[in-house]
């Protein structure tokens, strides 16, 4: 067998997230469907992050065994020929080793969460950030971030029906960013750890939010981390806005690819 890895772009919404699933489609499924137009008996692929309904990705990372060797190129081209009309695209291929894997030899994920607030609602961006009317404190929301830096029991920021063994998560970077568009502003949070609990991030952006409206002080944040309860988190904000950017490797398999 020859293992490549693929890095992978998907609009979420009409997925009900990356996983397979018997009855509902999912982008996994997809890839696999594609992957059996050029082989039969393709194992079954994995990825870096399970990704939930609804959740979009410009670097989600995979990997798929294929009994024939092929040339990078060709394979990309192939699988996305395969997947029209499907919002999935593969947007680089690379071979790696028979002992790599995409979710295991991964050392950092990257999201970014986009919000964009106006009063007016979203219209070519719906379905890909979350619309927030209120105006929103940047700063308030930047110093109330600094409390989840670091090394943390993230049990408020985790969903209750998180797998993940333990509570304790090092997030290593939250940095958001305004951007003024026309009537609007768009911001964006962009939160980078080794690995997230389920939820985390879009629990994370919600309470921040109730920061930004002023309906929570900086440090009710501080507040609500120490509680590691799930009932001190703020609302979680929706999957519309939430991207997997990037996962880091020892060595990236695609470098060099300028993708």
């Amino acid at each position: 067998m020859a293992r490549y890895a693929l890095k992978v772009e998907y609009d979420g919404r009409p997925f009900a997230g990356w996983q397979r699933q018997a009855d509902q489609p999912s982008v996994q499924g997809a890839i696999e469907a594609a992957l059996a137009q050029l082989e039969a008996d393709v194992p079954s692929i994995a990825a870096a992050g399970r990704t939930d309904a609804g959740v979009h990705a410009t670097g989600q990372v995979a990997q798929c065994d294929m009994a024939q060797e092929w040339q990078p190129f060709r394979l990309s081209e192939a699988l996305n020929y395969h997947l029209k009309p499907l919002p999935v695209a593969i947007v680089a291929c690379a071979p790696v080793s028979e002992d790599w894997h995409a979710r295991f030899s991964a050392v950092e994920r990257r999201y970014t969460y986009r919000l964009i607030n106006r009063r007016a609602p979203l219209t070519l961006d719906v379905g890909q950030a979350w619309a927030v009317k209120q105006p929103l404190d940047l700063a308030a929301m930047q110093e109330a971030a600094r409390h989840l830096i670091g090394k943390h029991d993230f049990t408020t920021f985790r969903a209750s029906i998180c797998q993940a063994k333990s509570p304790v998560k090092t997030l290593d970077e939250i940095r958001i960013e305004a951007f003024p568009r026309g009537d609007a502003v768009e911001f964006q949070f962009h939160l980078r750890a080794r690995s997230f609990l389920h939820n985390q991030v879009r629990s994370i952006v919600g309470t921040l939010e109730r920061v930004g409206a002023g309906s929570w002080s900086p440090d009710d944040v501080r507040i609500s981390l120490e509680a590691r309860d799930r009932a001190a988190c703020g609302p979680v904000a929706p999957p519309d806005g939430l991207i997997l950017t990037g996962v880091g490797y020892p060595d990236d398999p695609f470098r060099g690819q300028g993708s």
